[in-house]
């Protein structure tokens, strides 16, 4: 599987910026995703994740009702859209895949592969 992410760039506080993550290698449909942030000095966190049907999503306390995952599944593409932003929310966000999970999980350790990642720059 391989997965390319985009749509990062610098927006002010309190404006939007919508992600993607475009996969190839497998039925995307097949498999759930997941978008994590890391930012300078930080560890990597997850942010929110969504099953193989986009039924069931799951999300960080830290972007719960700011932030919305969907995917596409004709598309072969997942999205995260990023509202209110704030400041604490730059990062390099990395899209994944969990292969064989049934369920989103906020855990990094199911996820199979991981896209190089897109930076989101929010000044205030």
């Amino acid at each position: 599987v391989q997965l390319q992410a985009s749509g990062g760039g610098l927006v002010q506080a309190g404006g939007s910026l919508r992600l993607s993550c475009a996969a190839s290698g497998r039925t995307f449909s097949s498999y759930a995703m997941g978008w994590f942030r890391q930012a300078p000095g930080k560890e990597r966190e997850f942010v929110a994740a969504i099953n193989w049907s986009g039924s069931s999503t799951y999300y960080a306390d830290s972007v719960k009702g700011r932030f919305t995952i969907s995917r596409d599944n004709a598309k072969n593409t997942v999205y995260l859209q990023m509202n209110s932003l704030k400041p604490e929310d730059t990062a390099v966000y990395y899209c994944a895949a969990d292969l064989y999970g049934v369920a989103p999980t906020s855990d990094e350790y199911d996820y199979d592969y991981w896209g190089k990642g897109t930076l989101v720059t929010v000044s205030s």
